[in-house]
C-alpha cells in the first residue's frame, strides 16, 4: 500500500476541509488553533511532506533556510502570499499555492459593509442606541453620505476589485479605478481608467484599497495622498493593513478632511491601532473579509486541489 502524504493543517479550518483533509492523508491538525512559531513551522516541517498554512504563518527568508528538506509544497489557505518569502521558498525547491477567484466575491461584501456603515455613521448610531442615549431627532441628526450616484474610486482592480465594482454599480455609483495595466473593455464594464493613483484620488468621492501589500504599496495612503481626496471622502481598507499609514488617516478623520473609514486589515494583526478606537467615524472588522461558510469550504479545497495536483506529479493549478 503506498503511504500517504503526512499535511500539517496549522489553524482550524472549515470542517468539510478537515473532514477532506483526513480522507485523503495523513493530517496533524493545530485543533487548539494558536499561532505557530518561525521555530514551531521548522520543527513541524521535519514531519511533514506539506503544510496547509494561514497568512498568520510566516515564511521568511530564515525559516526557508531552516525548513527540512522532506517538506516539498506549502499551499496556502489564502490569496495573499505576502507571509512568505517566495524567492527563498523557491530556492530550496519547495512549491508554493494559494487560494485565488474562491474569496472574491465575500470580500466584496465586507467592504460594502464598510463603506456603507463609515458613509450613514454605523458606528455612532449603533452605539447611540445600544447606550440608551438617543432621546433626540431632528433634521440635522445623523446626517451621512450617500452612495447613490456618487464617485467610487478602487485602487488594484483584480478579482476582488472587480467583484466590488460590479456591487457598487447596483447603488448606481461611477466607477474608477487605477491598476498596473488597464482592464478590456468586456472587464472595465464602463469603469473609468486612470493611468496613476494621484489622478484617480482626486475624483474619489469613496476610496476603495484592493491591491497587495509590497515594498511599493507600504504607506501608499499617507498624508499627502489624504489630501488629494475630495473633502468628506469616505476610504476602505479589506486587502492588508500596511497600505494605509494610520497615524495620517486619523489625522484625516479627526480634521474632517475624511468624512468616515471602514478598515477590516490593520498594521498591526491581531490587536489592531487602539487610537483608531477613539474616532466614532471608523467602522472596523476583525480581518473577516472572507469568513463565510461557503468560502471557507472553498478555500480549504482549493488548498487541497492543489495538493493532490501536486502528489499527483502534476502542476498545481495555483502554483505561484
Amino acid at each position: 500500500m503506498t503511504k500517504r502524504p503526512v499535511v500539517w493543517i496549522t489553524r482550524k479550518l472549515s470542517d468539510a476541509t478537515l473532514a477532506r483533509a483526513a480522507r485523503d492523508y495523513e493530517v496533524i491538525i493545530n485543533h487548539e488553533d494558536g499561532l505557530s512559531s518561525a521555530d514551531d513551522i521548522v520543527q513541524m516541517s521535519a514531519q511533514v511532506d506539506a503544510i496547509i498554512p494561514c497568512h498568520s504563518e510566516h515564511f521568511s527568508a530564515d525559516v526557508a533556510a531552516r525548513l527540512d528538506p522532506r517538506l516539498k509544497i506549502i499551499a496556502n489557505h489564502s490569496v495573499g502570499v505576502d507571509h512568505c518569502d517566495l524567492p527563498a521558498l523557491k530556492a530550496r525547491g519547495i512549491a508554493v499555492t494559494n487560494t485565488p477567484d474562491v474569496l472574491s466575491d465575500a470580500t466584496a461584501e465586507i467592504a460594502m459593509l464598510l463603506m456603507l456603515g463609515a458613509a450613514r455613521r454605523a458606528v455612532e448610531g449603533d452605539t447611540l442606541v445600544r447606550s440608551g442615549n438617543w432621546d433626540f431627532w431632528s433634521p440635522s441628526f445623523m446626517v451621512g453620505k450617500q452612495l447613490t450616484g456618487a464617485r467610487l474610486g478602487i485602487i488594484g482592480m483584480g478579482r476582488v476589485g472587480q467583484a466590488f465594482a460590479r456591487k457598487a454599480r447596483g447603488f448606481d455609483m461611477e466607477i474608477h479605478y487605477f491598476n498596473r495595466q488597464q482592464l478590456p473593455p468586456e472587464k472595465e464594464n464602463g469603469a473609468i481608467f486612470h493611468a496613476s493613483i494621484d489622478s484617480l484620488l482626486g475624483v474619489s468621492d469613496f476610496l476603495s484599497l484592493h491591491c497587495p501589500a509590497t515594498p511599493e504599496t507600504t504607506g501608499l495612503m499617507n498624508a499627502a495622498r489624504f489630501a488629494q481626496l475630495p473633502d468628506g471622502a469616505v476610504v476602505v481598507n479589506t486587502a492588508r493593513g500596511p497600505l494605509i499609514d494610520e497615524a495620517a488617516l486619523i489625522e484625516a478623520l479627526q480634521s474632517g478632511k475624511i468624512h468616515g473609514a471602514g478598515l477590516d486589515c490593520f498594521v498591526t494583526e491581531p490587536g489592531g491601532n487602539p487610537a483608531l478606537s477613539q474616532c466614532q467615524n471608523i467602522m472596523m472588522m476583525p480581518h473577516v473579509g472572507s469568513a463565510t461558510i461557503k468560502t471557507r469550504d472553498a478555500m480549504g479545497f482549493r488548498a487541497l486541489d492543489n495538493l493532490d495536483s501536486f502528489f499527483a506529479g502534476n502542476r498545481p493549478g495555483d502554483l505561484l
